[in-house]
């Protein structure tokens, strides 16, 4: 289970990466934070985040149309 969770559902590009970057900064160091996305280009979207600001992606998946993202906070 994630320390925290972001519904961004609803929400389009470029939103819930924006939004991710925000919430990501209250999890600590090691902590995760679970981000559910309804919008497509999210999986490419959080893979190229992740890459850049080197947290690290642990979970991507689908789910009836819900994107689930559970990323790591770099240490």
């Amino acid at each position: 289970m994630a320390d925290s969770t972001l519904d961004a559902k609803g929400l389009n590009c470029p939103l819930p990466i924006l939004r991710a970057k925000a919430a990501i900064k209250d999890v600590p160091p090691g902590g995760t934070l679970e981000v559910l996305a309804t919008d497509p280009g999210a999986v490419a979207d959080f893979d190229a985040f992740c890459s850049a600001t080197g947290h690290k992606l642990l979970e991507s998946n689908q789910d009836d149309g819900v994107y689930r993202f559970v990323i790591e906070s770099k240490s």
